[in-house]
């Protein structure tokens, strides 16, 4: 007796479909798992047996053998009990086999047959849709794999009686409706509660139209952390494709939260103490990192000069291509991680170089020695620089100022007009370019035109402070966006240029 169930292996976030094959033959009791399985999916006999018992239904004496096919590749999770469970009652003829097929199944199993969630269901939905399959998840994910499409037919049970009573015909399971995740909105502070710091908010304000890195250096208590966490406040909402991908990537690590698609851009602000597999992905089973999780948002960086210096520099490269390879013995995994690096240190150890009445000993050298733990490329990737200062009591006795929806109005039209600068370009490349940061060069030069006057402003300031050619380009970027922000300028002045250099001064 013999019946198969499909479902699928996890590859960053690409699926690999799997054939669950149970086989139920003579010989002395046994039940084994082959085809690469891990811990997980080791134990999961334990936790099949245990939720066919609590159901009445016993295995039969006999040698169980479920392969896992291909063999060759890992099969790491929890998502295969349900397949197995299904498999066996298939081969034993509890249910049907023809009314499995066509279905991809995922679930973990409780020692009470509930059916637990599990990670990966946006993807593994989006995989059965596009090769015209089903699907059979938890209830708990029910949510997010409605978002795969309306024509996906989409089980969701809360336990395996459910399941088993839908394939006979006493039981109907309805089709989930498509959830959204929690109003995280209503938790990003205001940037109206700053107060004072008028050139790091204008900053602030150029980064979130143009995608652009920045660095924010100030002592203690200036403000820097709140100035990063009113950002997500004054960015353009998520387009359906990029929730749809940054959905995928935090159902893969279980980070979604109440099993429903994102509608606001990610926010990710790690500890300094962040190992490097941490931000980058890795680890046993290669789970995304940081960068990834901060996917189409951004990655908070605070007190940049405690991460180790190895985390930092791996950052360097994703910062470049948008995306991270992970390459290890046994795994080639490519994660997405389009991402604006938002980061903020202190002048220095103590925090107070440059203030008369509170700076050490030691400065200024202790200056110089903390700084430069942070390294030129990666220095040279940041497109903003700026010093956020001590805030002046005056500054606190001040009224509110511009609310974020304010802001995020002008950034929307900025956002708007890049868009449809680069509308003809996205038609050629994999990665979609919305903002000015994502622009390449031969597409820089394209549409990016400078004044005379600024063309000749820029060569001198790039001379003089013998910038790379990177960070030519990347002043460029800046002041292209700076020029969104008016609406009204076709061409980039050297006003324009002006601002943007002003942002490269420190460090």
């Amino acid at each position: 007796m013999t019946a198969k169930i499909n479902t699928i292996a996890f590859q960053g976030v690409d699926v690999r479909p799997v054939d669950v094959q149970v086989q139920i033959s003579n010989g002395l009791p046994a039940f084994t798992i082959v085809g690469l399985p891990d811990k997980a999916v080791a134990e999961s006999k334990e936790r099949v047996r245990a939720a066919l018992h609590a159901l009445g239904i016993a295995l039969p004496p006999k040698r169980l053998t479920v392969n896992l096919a291909p063999a060759d590749v890992n099969k790491e999770g929890s998502h295969y009990d349900l397949p197995i469970a299904l498999g066996l009652l298939a081969a034993m003829e509890v249910v049907s086999k023809t009314e499995l097929e066509g279905y991809v199944v995922l679930g973990e199993l409780s020692l009470d047959a509930g059916i637990r969630s599990v990670m990966g269901v946006l993807p593994a939905a989006i995989h059965a849709a596009t090769n015209d399959n089903s699907l059979i998840c938890p209830y708990d994910c029910g949510g997010e794999a409605a978002w795969a499409g309306d024509n996906l037919q989409i089980l969701a049970p809360s336990n395996l009686l459910q399941l088993i009573n839908h394939i006979k015909g006493t039981q109907v399971l309805s089709r989930p409706e498509g959830k959204i995740a929690d109003n995280v909105q209503a938790r990003i502070p205001d940037l109206a509660n700053v107060k004072g710091q008028e050139t790091a908010k204008r900053a602030l304000e150029i980064a979130a139209a143009g995608g652009h890195n920045m660095l924010m250096v100030g002592p203690p208590g200036s403000g820097k952390s709140m100035l990063a966490s009113c950002l997500p406040g004054i960015l353009p909402p998520l387009t359906p494709r990029e929730a749809l991908e940054i959905s995928m990537i935090h159902s893969l690590s279980g980070t979604l939260e109440g099993g429903g698609l994102m509608k606001t851009r990610p926010y990710r602000d790690p500890h300094h103490s962040a190992s490097l597999p941490a931000l980058i992905g890795g680890g046993h089973k290669v789970k995304p990192g940081e960068i990834s999780l901060a996917h189409h948002g951004i990655l908070f960086l605070d007190e940049l000069s405690e991460f180790s210096r190895s985390a930092l520099e791996s950052l360097r490269q994703p910062l470049e291509t948008g995306q991270t390879l992970v390459a290890r013995a046994n795994h080639h995994v490519s994660y997405p991680a389009r991402f604006q690096l938002i980061a903020a240190m202190n002048p220095c150890r103590c925090g107070y170089l440059g203030v008369a009445d509170s700076e050490c000993s030691k400065a200024p050298r202790c200056g110089s020695d903390y700084q430069t733990k942070l390294s030129g490329p990666l220095l040279d990737r940041i497109d903003i620089k700026i010093e956020v200062p001590d805030v002046s009591i005056s500054d606190l006795n001040q009224p509110k100022g511009e609310s974020s929806a304010d802001v995020a109005q002008r950034i929307l039209k900025a956002w708007q007009i890049q868009e449809k600068r680069f509308e003809a370009f996205n038609e050629n490349v994999s990665q979609m370019i919305n903002v000015n940061a994502h622009a390449s060069g031969d597409i820089l030069e394209q549409t990016m035109i400078l004044e005379p006057s600024a063309k000749s402003l820029l060569d001198k300031a790039a001379e003089h402070m013998q910038l790379s050619a990177r960070a030519y380009f990347r002043l460029i970027r800046v002041a292209r966006t700076i020029a969104d922000l008016d609406h009204a300028s076709e061409q980039i002045t050297d006003n324009h240029i002006a601002e943007a250099l002003s942002y490269r001064k420190i460090l």
